[in-house]
Order: C-alpha cells, then sequence, then structure tokens
C-alpha cells in the first residue's frame, strides 16, 4: 500500500506530546497523572482513558538524567573548586546533595518526555488502533 491509500490517523503533535509528557502529564489530553508512583506510569490516563501500558521508556531516562546532570554539575563544581577552594569534603557534599536532588527531580520528567514522544510516534503499540483498556 502506498501512503495516499492508507487511512489518515489524527495528528499527534510530538512537542505538545513531549512538554505534556515533561509536565508528568497524559500525553494525550494533558490533564491526568502520567504516574501512580514516582516512576510507575498508569495503565490508563484517569482523565481521557488513553492506554499507556505500551511504553517501553527502558534506561533511557536514566541516561538522559544523567546526561543533564553530569553536563550541569561538573562545570559548576570545578568553577567552585577553583573560585572558593572549600575543604575537599565540603565540597563533595554539597555536590552530592545538589546531584541527588536534581536527578530525584529530572528522572521522572525524562520518562514522562520519552513516553510523551513514544506516544506521538504511534510507538509500541501507542498506534495499533486497539480500543482504550
Amino acid at each position: 500500500m502506498t501512503e495516499a491509500a492508507l487511512p489518515a490517523e489524527t495528528d499527534r503533535p510530538t512537542r505538545t506530546a513531549a512538554l505534556r509528557g515533561l509536565m508528568c502529564r497524559c500525553p494525550a489530553c494533558g490533564k491526568g497523572a502520567l504516574f501512580k508512583g514516582f516512576l510507575k506510569v498508569t495503565d490508563t490516563c484517569p482523565a481521557c482513558g488513553e492506554a499507556l501500558y505500551h511504553h517501553r521508556a527502558d534506561d533511557g531516562p536514566a541516561y538522559l538524567t544523567i546526561l543533564i546532570v553530569g553536563h550541569l554539575m561538573a562545570p559548576l563544581l570545578m568553577w567552585a573548586f577553583v573560585a572558593y577552594r572549600p575543604d575537599p569534603l565540603v565540597l563533595s557534599g554539597i555536590f552530592l546533595t545538589g546531584c541527588t536532588a536534581l536527578s530525584l527531580l529530572l528522572l521522572p520528567r525524562m520518562k514522562g518526555l520519552i513516553v510523551g514522544i513514544q506516544w506521538a510516534n504511534r510507538m509500541h503499540g501507542f498506534g495499533t488502533g486497539e480500543a482504550n483498556v
């Protein structure tokens, strides 16, 4: 079948779905909560009923979180060490706390981002036309 012969599907804007995922909201409606725990994605959206159990985020959110935290904190660590010359234990305590807090803040948002992108691109069963479960 050519692309012209395929049935037209409703448009799913990737940017909107990704932003909704970053806000930990359903990528379809933006109203329902995406998670029912810290990182457990709900099976269906409580607001619109969209099936969300298809996601396959796997290790992607962890890699993105490490990438962002590392690129933010490493230059700050070097700057703080050169500018203030604090005691190594103080410096490590401050930056361990900062890295942990930033990681805990970013991890669910990165998972939401990936789930939103997967939903928008109909990956891993999001676009099979199944009835919402």
